[in-house]
């Protein structure tokens, strides 16, 4: 039993930032166990994309090419999974914690009888491996371990929570093909992806977001947010109760029900501060709040607060953001 496995899924041929962070944890993981760091690739047409693997750490590729992986489904990315993990037995295996790692790393743990660890923010090498994840909507955390017996180590890591080792331009490593043997029933089909195009950088993957809530009263309202965001180059969010009245696509929800994010900067505008909004920002670097109600939760969390009209507030630093960036 051997080997760190960093699930590298991609998205129109391009990687999320957190595929590099975990191989760059995984480059630290696999010196402290002494083993070999791998990325694992499935898809379709997808062997040109290992070399960014390898430039981040991977020590090796496994691809796995094969039609039935050309869409993501559960059925043919767990069999195609289970296969490999059967075959190597890999002693940890990293997965995005995103829409894909959560579906597929569970499904995982259950067809190999190993553990979970969700959401991992921090590892800790101190003897057996540690990992920290939050609990209580962000309010605490708690530090896991696996049982001796559970192999692999199956955990999703937070994006943004892990740092980025600089590239080595030109870096290779050797590229194992594999293939599955038996899919079995797949009982899921792609048959269309409808995209939504906003423009801006990714919520999960952006330094800077500028986030509203049920404060800026409207959907006319959330446009002012958009020259900040512009000035910025951040990504906009929005609390549940922005999304629930229909002021902003689901896709922006910040929140335990939404996406978590972990900023640089997080500006937050009209948002009251609801336990499940703050579960998904409190780990963002510095937060700057802006609310006319002094008692308001957000201000709790923030670094900065502004106990102002939001609609009078960020026009002005719109304007300061600009002469900043001119006399940089």
């Amino acid at each position: 039993m051997a080997g760190i496995w960093v699930f590298a899924d991609h998205k129109d041929g391009e990687f999320r930032r957190v595929i590099f962070e975990m191989l760059s944890e995984g480059k630290k993981m696999a010196e402290y166990m002494g083993e070999e760091l791998s990325a694992v690739l499935l898809g379709q047409g997808v062997e040109g994309l290992t070399s960014q693997l390898a430039e981040y750490g991977a020590d090796k590729v496994i691809v796995v090419e094969d039609a039935k992986l050309a869409g993501y489904t559960t059925d043919a990315y767990s069999a195609a999974m289970t296969g490999l993990i059967n075959a190597h037995k890999p002693s940890v295996i990293l997965f995005a914690n995103s829409s894909l790692g959560l579906d597929l790393a569970p499904v995982l743990a259950q067809k190999v009888d190993t553990g979970l660890a969700a959401d991992v923010t921090e590892i800790v090498y101190e003897g057996k491996l540690q990992f920290k994840r939050p609990i209580y909507a962000g309010k605490v955390f708690t530090t896991v371990e696996f049982d001796e017996n559970a192999r692999p180590m199956i955990v999703t890591i937070r994006p943004k929570a892990l740092d980025v080792a600089d590239a080595q331009a030109g870096r290779t490593c050797p590229v194992v093909k594999e293939q599955v043997a038996e899919f079995g029933d797949i009982r899921q089909m792609v048959k269309d992806v409808i995209r939504k195009a906003s423009g801006r950088v990714e919520l999960t993957e952006a330094d800077y977001i500028v986030s509203g809530g049920r404060g800026m009263k409207s959907a006319e309202g959330f446009k002012i947010l958009e020259p900040l965001a512009d000035v910025l180059g951040a990504a906009i969010g929005a609390s549940r109760a922005a999304v629930d009245e229909h002021w902003i696509d689901t896709q922006f929800q910040v929140g335990q029900t939404g996406k978590v994010v972990a900023p640089q900067l997080y500006i937050a505008c009209g948002l009251s501060g609801a336990i499940q909004h703050i579960a998904g920002m409190s780990s963002s670097k510095c937060i700057i709040a802006i609310n006319r109600d002094p008692e308001a939760e957000i201000f709790k969390v923030a670094d900065y607060g502004i106990v102002a009209d939001v609609f009078e507030v960020v026009p002005i630093m719109v304007e300061e953001f600009k002469k900043l960036m001119a006399s940089a």
